[in-house]
């Protein structure tokens, strides 16, 4: 128990969510829940506040999709006058262009641009002392905080990206989806935001040990960009480079919740992916925990 804790009841160690006060008050996990969607709700207004800025910031990012698409076109026109192929790895070109827009559904989910580098500079400019001096735990808060931006996010999004599925849908495989095969899909979406969000404070948390992160962090991004199938399908990769990256948690950033919604993962395959999903999840939360505690022990909090 820290001095804080002892002159202010409310106060808690770092990095503790909560911790039951000798009183037993049965009232204290309700308010530490609300205080959380408090923090949330407040979040998600300051957010819609600047609606418009996230609404060009969407229209934007489909410019490059549109380059993605004549790219594949081409690869697949060269496919099929050299070999006569109309498939890649079980991918036709409409699939593949269905997948590309459905992996912008899961980035919409899993990509924390600015967590990992906020984190980092916190520590290394002193201003996370702000979490230690109130009752406030960080990761918690950021959490919240996180959630409310991408409720936004997809609050003002919905419209374009609606849109654009409504013009591309010739372009999808004829799709039987299953209430079983939806929920999953949804669920690995959800999956795939705690996997962000708690991959990218795991990497935050090295602002501990360097002052600088800014080169690790463009390396992650760059290799995440790869690894997670945001370019294309992991199943384009020969052998055993696929298998490889698909024992790694980066596939359900972007890849895992595309295929399944595509049919390509189904049965067991699809229950193994989602408990090692949730596996995954658990392991970077308490990665990020761990970090967060250790970091603590040598934390001066100078600058401020």
């Amino acid at each position: 128990m820290s001095i804080m804790s002892l002159v202010h009841p409310t106060m808690h160690e770092p990095g503790e969510i909560w911790r039951p006060l000798p009183d037993g008050n049965p009232d204290r996990p309700l308010r530490v829940l609300r205080k959380y969607w408090n923090i949330c709700r407040v979040s998600l207004i300051e957010r819609l506040t600047y609606r418009a800025d996230f609404f060009l910031a969407t229209i934007l990012r489909f410019l490059p999709m549109l380059t993605t698409i004549l790219l594949w076109q081409a690869v697949y026109a060269g496919a099929y006058q050299t070999s006569g192929q109309r498939e890649l790895s079980g991918f036709s070109l409409n699939e593949m262009i269905a997948y590309l827009l459905l992996v912008h559904i899961s980035r919409m989910f899993s990509s924390m641009p600015g967590l990992a580098a906020g984190i980092a500079r916190d520590i290394r400019e002193g201003t996370l002392k702000k979490y230690l001096l109130q009752p406030i735990d960080m990761i918690a808060y950021l959490v919240s905080y996180r959630a409310a931006h991408k409720m936004a996010y997809i609050a003002t999004s919905a419209l374009p990206y609606g849109l654009l599925f409504f013009l591309c849908w010739p372009m999808f495989p004829e799709i039987s989806l299953s209430w079983a095969q939806v929920l999953a899909y949804i669920v690995s979406l959800l999956l795939g935001f705690l996997i962000g969000f708690f991959f990218e404070a795991s990497i935050g948390m090295v602002g501990f040990w360097f002052l600088e992160v800014t080169s690790l962090l463009y390396i992650v991004n760059t290799l995440n960009f790869f690894v997670s199938g945001q370019m294309f399908p992991i199943d384009l990769l020969p052998p055993p480079w696929d298998s490889i990256l698909k024992s790694l948690p980066f596939q359900y950033m972007a890849y895992f919740p595309a295929a399944i919604f595509l049919g390509k993962i189904q049965g067991t395959r699809l229950i193994y992916g989602l408990a090692g999903q949730a596996i995954w999840v658990v392991i970077f939360i308490v990665l990020s925990r761990w970090l967060y505690r250790l970091g603590l022990k040598r934390y001066s909090a100078y600058g401020g």
